[in-house]
C-alpha cells in the first residue's frame, strides 16, 4: 500500500534571531562558568588532596549527559597523570562494581544529585571504604550529602531555552572536571615528556617524542665539503645528497659555514665574482642556524620557520658536523 506523506513545510530561516540565539547561549554558559571562580576553595583542595593520596584509580562515574562529561573528565585525567577510567552507573550494579578496588575513588556526576543509578551503588561503595567526590548542582541532595567531598556545580540557566536540554550545566561540570586535571597536574609536575609517553601517537605524540636524531641524515649522507673546494665540486655534492645545500668544514669536520642554492645564485648575480677559480669558503654563509641531535624534531622546524630557511646542520657540542636534515625530513616524519 502507498502511503501518501504530506511534505514537510520549508522552515524560514531568521538569520538575526539565528546569530541572537547562539549568542544568548554562549553568553549563558560562559557567565555560569566565570561563577564557578569563586566556589573553588577548601572543598576543591580537599578532592585534590583525596585523588593525590589515591592509591589507585579514579572512577568516574554519570549517567546520560554527565556520563559523557564523566567520560571525557576521566580521559582528560588518565593524560594529564592522574589513572582514570570511567564506569557506566547502569552497568556497575550488573557487575562491572567488580572494576572497583578498595584502594580507587570514585568520582560521580549528577546534576540533580538523585541520578538513581549512581545511589543504588552508593552503599556498595561506602561498605569498601572507598571516598566519594561528587559533583552536582544541589548541594542538599543525596549524593552531595553522602560524598566525602562535595563540588558545587549549581547554575541559574540552562542555554537551552526551554530549560531542558543540559547545556550550563554539563559545561560547568567539565569546566569542574578540567580544573581538578589541571591542578592535579600541576601539584604532580607532570612535564610534557611525561604528556608524550601518554600519546604516542598521532602528530601530538610525534611533536612531543621524535627527535632529530630520528630523522636527521648522517655519515656519508650528510653533504660536506673543505673549504678550499671549488663551486663544481659543491653543486655536486648537493645534487648527490639532496639537500640543497652543504655544510663547509675543517679537516675535524668543525662547521665553518653552509653554502647554499641561495648562496650560488647571490654569487650568480655578482658581476665581480668568478664561479670558475672561486672556492665555496669566498661564497658561503658564515654563523649558519644549527641544531644538536637530543632536541625534539618540532623544534627544528620552528627554527626553519622563525629563519625561513629549509634545511639544518646538526652538530655537537664542539660544533661538529653530525647530521643535516631540511623540512622534507620533517613532512615525511609527520612533524609539520
Amino acid at each position: 500500500m502507498n502511503v501518501l506523506v504530506a511534505p514537510h513545510s520549508p522552515i524560514e530561516l531568521n538569520p538575526d534571531a539565528i546569530v541572537s540565539s547562539a549568542r544568548t547561549a554562549i553568553a549563558t554558559e560562559a557567565d555560569a562558568v566565570r561563577a564557578v571562580g569563586p566556589r573553588i576553595g577548601a572543598d576543591f583542595i580537599e578532592a585534590c588532596r583525596l585523588i593525590l593520596d589515591c592509591k589507585g584509580r579514579v572512577v568516574v562515574s554519570g549517567m546520560g549527559k554527565s556520563g559523557h562529561v564523566a567520560r571525557k573528565i576521566a580521559a582528560t585525567l588518565a593524560s594529564t597523570g592522574t589513572p582514570a577510567f570511567f564506569v557506566h552507573p547502569g552497568e556497575a550494579s550488573h557487575g562491572d562494581l567488580g572494576m572497583i578496588l578498595p584502594q580507587d575513588i570514585l568520582l560521580a556526576l549528577s546534576y540533580s544529585g538523585e541520578t538513581d543509578e549512581l545511589l543504588f551503588i552508593l552503599p556498595m561503595i561506602k561498605r569498601q571504604g572507598i571516598p566519594l567526590i561528587a559533583i552536582t548542582g544541589k548541594p542538599g541532595s543525596s549524593l552531595a550529602s553522602q560524598a566525602d567531598v562535595h563540588l558545587d556545580g549549581s547554575i541559574t540557566n540552562e542555554a537551552c531555552p526551554l530549560g531542558l536540554a543540559p547545556t550550563t550545566s554539563t559545561t560547568v561540570a567539565l569546566v569542574l572536571g578540567d580544573a581538578l586535571a589541571i591542578a592535579l597536574l600541576e601539584a604532580r609536575g607532570f612535564t610534557s615528556d611525561d604528556f608524550a609517553r601518554s600519546h604516542p601517537a598521532g602528530s601530538l605524540g610525534r611533536r612531543l617524542l621524535l627527535r632529530i636524531s630520528d630523522v636527521m641524515h648522517t655519515g656519508d649522507d650528510v653533504p660536506r665539503v673543505a673549504p678550499n673546494a671549488n663551486v663544481t665540486a659543491a653543486l655536486v655534492e648537493m645534487t648527490r645528497k639532496h639537500l640543497g645545500m652543504t655544510a663547509v668544514v675543517d679537516a675535524n669536520q668543525q662547521l665553518i659555514g653552509v653554502f647554499t642554492d641561495g648562496d650560488l645564485r647571490r654569487a650568480l648575480d655578482d658581476d665581480g665574482v668568478d664561479l670558475r677559480t672561486a672556492t665555496v669558503e669566498a661564497l658561503m654563509t658564515r654563523g649558519p642556524k644549527t641544531i644538536s641531535a637530543d632536541k625534539l624534531a618540532a623544534e627544528a622546524a620552528q627554527l626553519m620557520e622563525k629563519h625561513e630557511i629549509h634545511a639544518l646542520l646538526v652538530v655537537d657540542d664542539d660544533q661538529r658536523v653530525v647530521g643535516a636534515l631540511n623540512i622534507h625530513d620533517l613532512l615525511r616524519a609527520r612533524v609539520v
